[in-house]
């Protein structure tokens, strides 16, 4: 198996689309509502769901990880494109080098910028 890509569903996917447009540039592909990006060897996409209202209640229950060789130079070109911050770049606990920085989106989703780690 290989992990693919995730679809992050929202009530205003537009919304979640333009901010994301901000961080990560103009989208590898968008249609039918669902717009995407590729980030290295996986996928985002954003798109609407029937299921999803208002803004998630329990954000820590699902973080998505990029990974970055430089964590802080692109935590502060993500901070400067709008992201919003949840936590600053801190050292990983139990990993000696290791970086982990928290954003989230509007719908307040979190996804982090985390130094490469072993399998």
């Amino acid at each position: 198996m290989n992990f693919n890509s995730i679809l992050i569903g929202s009530e205003d996917a537009p919304r979640l689309a333009a901010y994301y447009t901000k961080l990560f540039g103009a989208p590898a592909f968008s249609d039918g509502g669902y717009t995407g990006w590729v980030i290295g060897n996986g996928a985002i996409t954003v798109g609407p769901h029937s299921e999803v209202h208002g803004t998630n209640r329990e954000p820590g229950r699902l973080i998505w990880n990029i990974e970055s060789t430089a964590v802080q130079a692109d935590f502060d070109r993500l901070k400067a494109a709008g992201a919003s911050v949840v936590r600053d770049p801190y050292r990983f606990e139990g990993a000696p080098g290791s970086w982990v920085a928290t954003l989230s989106d509007p719908d307040g989703n979190y996804f982090q910028l985390v130094s490469p780690m072993m399998p």
